[in-house]
């Protein structure tokens, strides 16, 4: 473990665990912090030191990860961070948040002596804990070759897409596909449901067609509802393509499927299933149909 770096992460919700025991599993030391606190099991299993706020972590860490649910608490965090010094620390944003926030921030991290990239997650947990989620990283080549050994332990799909913000820029256009395509797959759904077809013939056909992203595949349990886990609430999905649409619009481009899907998680999320897996949104349109 003496070559490895020390890593903190700021925020122990779905994500943020699944980073801490994937890297602990492979040796990396851990700090970790979250507003909600951190249970003595999670801390004991990852072999974790519990910091009791971001600048403590800071001091004790020399790569700083966040992962937090929006931009206001990575901003909080970022702000937290900043009355400390950062000699030589790397700070790794690796939540979905907007393009423009850590570079807001990058200034003042470079005036403590640290450095800082982008770096969304692209995935659930369970990808995060195989090892199979996706990294965008945007940033200097030096803080990325640094990061590298953490990314090679999360992802096999590692981009470096450019300077500072680009990762989260990435991130964003990936997700915009992703929530167009549950949007469309909803419209298709319903309109097959009418004509006569059955859900289960329908993703069947589905996924051996050139339509049958992984994505599906995966989900396809939850939406046949045989399966009732959450690989990402409804709550999580109105909450990104808000974001989306925020992001494009302050690019003056008109987003017509993005707001289609926000009308239809926000209908979900109004039944009362914003904690369900996204796969609701398309149950509850057919059980409504």
């Amino acid at each position: 473990m003496a070559d490895k770096e020390t890593i903190g992460i700021c925020g122990m919700g779905r994500m943020g665990t699944a980073m801490a025991r994937r890297l602990s599993a492979y040796g990396f030391p851990l700090v970790v912090w979250s507003r909600g606190g951190v249970s003595m099991e999670l801390a004991s299993e990852t072999h974790a030191e519990v910091a009791l706020n971001p600048a403590t972590l800071a001091r004790k860490a020399d790569i700083i990860l966040t992962s937090l649910i929006d931009d206001a608490a990575v901003e909080a965090v970022l702000e937290a961070l900043l009355t400390t010094s950062l000699p030589g620390k790397l700070v790794v944003e690796t939540s979905t948040v907007s393009p423009a926030l850590l570079k807001r921030y990058s200034a003042g991290i470079k005036a403590k002596g640290g450095s800082a990239i982008d770096a969304p997650v692209s995935g659930g947990p369970e990808l995060v804990i195989s090892g199979k989620a996706g990294l965008y990283i945007g940033g200097a080549d030096a803080d990325f070759e640094r990061f590298l050994p953490v990314a090679d332990t999360l992802s096999d799909r590692i981009h470096h897409t450019g300077p500072l913000g680009t990762g989260a820029a990435a991130k964003i256009v990936n997700n915009m596909v992703l929530c167009g395509y549950w949007e469309v797959l909803r419209e298709a759904l319903m309109t097959g449901k009418r004509a006569g077809l059955s859900l289960d013939k329908m993703l069947d056909m589905v996924m051996t067609s050139p339509g049958g992203t992984p994505a599906l595949k995966a989900r396809a349990p939850r939406i046949r509802g045989h399966d009732r886990s959450v690989g990402f609430p409804v709550r999580g999905a109105m909450k990104d393509a808000t974001l989306f649409a925020s992001v494009a619009d302050s690019y003056d481009v008109d987003t017509p499927a993005i707001d289609a899907a926000l009308a239809s998680f926000k209908a979900c999320l109004e039944n009362g299933s914003g904690d369900e897996d996204l796969a609701a949104m398309l149950r509850m349109a057919l059980s409504q149909d």
